[in-house]
């Protein structure tokens, strides 16, 4: 069972923490090197978020058994392949453009099918285990990822060069994937349970279509488009001023750091003040954080980090608890709505805010708007736990049905 839980932890370091957002700490000196601007920046990690969107599609259809445990490592291979090859040359960003977009386009799709399929794999395997309690730990990877590719490069100092540092990484998790491409397969079949057996699930239903989760759907497509220029430009944003150029690197560090334990803490949160109140709290100090940059400071930059990255890992988990509970049965189709949702703002949000930096040579019209987009989730999330608290009034004010 814990080498299972290991397996995963890694392969989500891999796909989500190198593969997918190793780009974010690489860009500057990238984009230094080969003269790509910040509207191609843009439209790379688009793609990627693109790949990430088809790649989370298809694995909802990947059958169980073998093919899934060799889907799985099809796309550790692509992954770590992908990797070390934004490393090549292909000479500057008008001749690698094309290059490139296919290579982050892949990269995105292998990252959804380790993703999804290797938490659904490990999450498997630990329940047949009764090792459920242990889940919440698979999700460390994704900052454990994040904080090491940071750190890497910010070790790295620029001594092996941009593409140096996608081939080292590249090498890097071809050695650690050998773990999870054998550790992490699916567990063999169980006996299909009776009706009459304690595990017999209830048939699936549709979702309760209501207000308070339309509002939720569509705040958290606002999130994934706010929070996602951040993601994308984080480290750029810091190395275009003096005072915190030094820091770029090294504040994606900061953001695994805070991604790390950012479940367990808003899940704590929640328990005080409700999953609507935990995520309006969220959303509050997202704001914060992708605003705070503007003001040039250090230590503010390394705040914006920290809030960063414990906020969109937080608001990810809060959705889908909130998203199962207003499901009214249908879990499985509500959290595929959100990260369909929350996908599709992701391709979007990189694309206009490259383009105005492109245009103003300023992050700072970007940070608003990724801003302003964050508020409106806070927004229509604070109309529905409204609507939500007054639809349970109502429900506890009905008389009591007579006894017969």
């Amino acid at each position: 069972m814990f080498r299972v839980l290991i397996g995963g932890v890694i392969a989500l370091a891999i796909a989500m923490g190198v593969a997918r957002f190793a780009f974010t700490p690489i860009l500057p000196a990238m984009q230094a090197a080969t003269g790509l601007g910040t509207d191609g920046a843009g439209f790379l990690a688009s793609l990627n978020y693109l790949g990430y969107f088809i790649g989370a599609l298809g694995a909802g259809l990947v059958p169980h058994g073998v093919v899934r445990t060799t889907v799985f490592r099809v796309c550790l291979l692509f992954s770590v392949a992908t990797t070390a090859a934004m490393g090549l040359d292909f000479g500057n960003a008008a001749e690698a453009m094309p290059a490139w977009s296919v290579l982050r386009f892949v990269s995105g799709v292998a990252s959804a099918g380790i993703f999804i399929l290797g938490i659904a794999m490990a999450l498997d395997t630990l329940a047949r285990a009764q090792g459920e309690r242990w889940a919440g730990w698979l999700y460390t990877g994704v900052g454990t990822g994040i904080a090491s590719s940071g750190l890497f490069v910010a070790l790295a100092g620029g001594r092996l060069g941009w593409d140096g540092d996608w081939l080292a990484l590249g090498a890097i998790c071809a050695v650690l994937g050998v773990l999870p491409a054998l550790w992490v397969t699916d567990p063999p079949p169980v006996a299909r349970p009776t009706a009459h057996t304690a595990g017999a699930a209830p048939p699936a239903k549709a979702a309760a279509l209501s207000a308070p989760l339309l509002l939720l759907t569509a705040a958290y497509f606002l999130e994934g488009g706010g929070y996602i220029v951040s993601g994308t430009f984080l480290v750029s944003i810091l190395k275009t001023n003096p005072d915190t150029a030094a820091l770029g690197e090294a504040a994606w560090m900061v953001v695994g750091l805070g991604a790390m334990g950012a479940g367990v803490f808003w899940a704590a949160v929640a328990r005080r003040i409700g999953s609507w109140g935990a995520l309006i709290l969220a959303h509050a100090a997202q704001t914060v954080s992708i605003l705070l940059p503007m003001t040039g400071s250090p230590t503010a930059a390394v705040v914006s980090a920290l809030l960063f990255g414990a906020t969109f890992v937080g608001i990810v988990a809060q959705s889908f608890a909130l998203g199962r509970a207003l499901s009214g049965g249908a879990s499985a189709r509500v959290v595929g709505t959100l990260t369909a949702v929350y996908g599709l703002g992701q391709i979007i949000g990189p694309l206009p805010a490259g383009m105005v930096v492109s245009r103003t040579g300023s992050f700072d019209s970007a940070l608003i708007g990724a801003a302003a987009a964050v508020v409106a989730g806070g927004v229509l999330l604070a109309v529905g736990a409204w609507i939500a608290g007054r639809q349970t009034e109502s429900r506890a004010s009905l008389p009591a049905a007579p006894v017969p």
